[in-house]
């Protein structure tokens, strides 16, 4: 019975991402949605990684000022929708008052008070967990999950789930290496083994280390996208 349950929830989740993803397609959007467990850096990840792809050629940017928009994903508090909404992105809270993920059904009622015209691409963070968010579909084009240095390198083969339905595994906090155990050869390699298809960044977001091939992939990735959505 329990299994039928889990199922059947699973299934009702599916059908609502498939809504959320023509809705996506329609507004021309490349969605990301960034998992990581709690302290990985999502939230300084999208601090870092918005004014890079939103600045415009005219101040210096590189990318050609696309346009974001943010869906925060927290059990409780609005403390990461504040720190986004000072990058000037578009910035949406969902509190799961302790659902430990994000689902299908909370990104469709939230994208109703959450104007998409004019987006190029969205954000969406979920809640810090390796697990669970890894099972639920939310529309998205993209999972990508973020492991810190600090973490330790255990965790792919520990919670392959995520890391197998993931496109992209971004290794944060490249800085602290040199103060701890952590074999980043190793996280590649298991990585790896359990999803070769896996797109690999070093990352530090306070260095600004490899953020330039992290944003210039996101940016490859939204003219694929917009591109093949065009012709469907």
């Amino acid at each position: 019975m329990k299994i039928k349950v889990v199922s059947n929830i699973l299934k009702a989740n599916d059908s609502i991402a498939e809504e959320n993803r023509g809705l996506f397609k329609e507004n021309g959007l490349f969605v990301i949605n960034l998992i990581s467990s709690p302290g990985a850096g999502k939230t300084s990840l999208l601090e870092k990684t918005i004014p890079l792809l939103s600045s415009p050629p005219s101040k210096g940017g590189k990318w050609g000022g696309i346009s974001i928009g943010v869906i925060e994903g927290d059990i409780a508090t609005t403390r990461d929708a504040e720190r986004i909404e000072k990058t000037g992105a578009r910035v949406i809270q969902i509190n799961t008052n302790g659902a430990c993920h994000l689902d299908s059904n909370m990104i469709r009622t939230s994208l109703r008070d959450f104007p998409l015209n004019g987006l190029d691409i969205l954000f969406i963070e979920n809640v810090g967990n390796l697990v669970c968010p890894a099972n639920f579909n939310l529309g998205e084009d993209v999972k990508a999950v973020i492991l810190s240095i600090t973490e330790g390198d255990d965790k792919p083969k520990k919670y392959p789930g995520i890391f197998r339905e993931a496109r992209v595994l971004i290794i944060n906090k490249a800085d602290l290496l040199p103060y701890t155990d952590c074999s980043i050869d190793k996280i590649k390699k298991e990585s790896l083994e359990i999803n070769p298809d896996l797109n690999i960044f070093e990352v530090s977001c306070r260095s600004g280390e490899g953020l330039d091939r992290w944003c210039n992939w996101v940016k490859a990735q939204k003219k694929t996208y917009s591109a093949t959505n065009l012709h469907e």
